[in-house]
């Protein structure tokens, strides 16, 4: 009947009973874009099942997936200063501490001796996450102790690169690095040990300009960006387009500047076969 309407109630809302799922508990991969179960794939070895990409790791991540264990970890006290005095949009100090809160590391790289499948090595990884793993003059130091006492100590060296370059704020300092860093790697090649360079996303700039073109086996991960300038910087340089996959591991593999492209559920296994044929005596105790 016209006289006659039914009321709608409102409807009440429910009671604030939302579900909260924890940040960081997933992850989108970048690859596939699959949504990943953070925990598996840390039991992945931070690499997608799917589609295999290859998830950045930090430095302490890296080393504990190569060693068997960390006997010593060295130089932790060296720490970078503000020695340009450089200022931009954001002072040099205050980037230092943003990266040393960020990672818990005091610069970019961690150097450090253990066993690498029962080898001894000394090891050296870099840390993206402290100013884009560039290198200043804490970091080359870092290294060129670590290339000093694998000589001293007759054991091979195998250095981790990942990093955007050597580091502007430092200016010439920073660019020094990468002869004095060559020189002492000129140094183990003459003692006759093997150094084997890692190359992972990224490894960009100075560094791929010096010690990370030098190993006597260059092993990249899969699709890691290797180069010295940015492919957009080339391509606007040259003012052509770049072929597919330029800079990434498989292209300088086919290229022949890398001598293998490994995935890093593997990478351990490689290196240790790789440093028991280059010197079978480094599978025993050091000299």
């Amino acid at each position: 009947m016209a006289w006659f309407k039914r009321v709608r109630k409102p409807i009440a809302a429910a009671p604030d009973k939302a579900v909260r799922v924890p940040e960081g508990l997933w992850v989108k991969c970048p690859g596939c874009d699959d949504a990943l179960y953070n925990k598996d794939l840390g039991a992945n070895q931070h690499v997608c099942p799917k589609c295999s990409h290859h998830f950045r790791i930090g430095a302490t991540e890296r080393l504990r997936l190569l060693l068997d264990d960390v006997r010593e970890e060295h130089d932790r006290g060296l720490r970078s200063t503000n020695p340009l005095a450089f200022v931009d949009t954001k002072p040099y100090a205050d980037r230092l501490r943003a990266g040393q809160e960020a990672t818990g590391q005091r610069d970019a790289v961690i150097t450090a001796s253990g066993r690498l499948d029962g080898i001894e090595v000394v090891v050296a990884a870099m840390e993206y996450g402290f100013i884009g793993g560039s290198m200043g003059v804490v970091v080359g130091e870092k290294i060129a102790r670590a290339v000093e006492r694998a000589v001293a100590r007759r054991v091979p060296l195998v250095i981790v690169s990942c990093s955007g370059g050597a580091r502007m704020m430092e200016g010439t300092l920073s660019l020094m690095q990468m002869a004095k860093v060559s020189a002492a790697l000129a140094r183990l090649d003459r003692a006759r040990l093997p150094f084997i360079s890692v190359l992972t996303d990224p490894t960009t700039g100075g560094v791929t300009a010096s010690f990370a073109m030098l190993g006597d086996l260059n092993i990249a991960e899969p699709g890691a960006l290797i180069g010295f300038a940015g492919p957009r910087v080339i391509e606007q340089t040259i003012r052509q387009k770049l072929p597919e996959g330029f800079q990434r591991s498989e292209f300088l593999l086919e290229h022949g500047m890398v001598d293998m492209v490994v995935d890093r559920r593997r990478l351990k296994s490689v290196i240790a076969d790789a440093l028991r044929f280059m010197a079978p005596a480094a599978s025993g105790p050091a000299a």
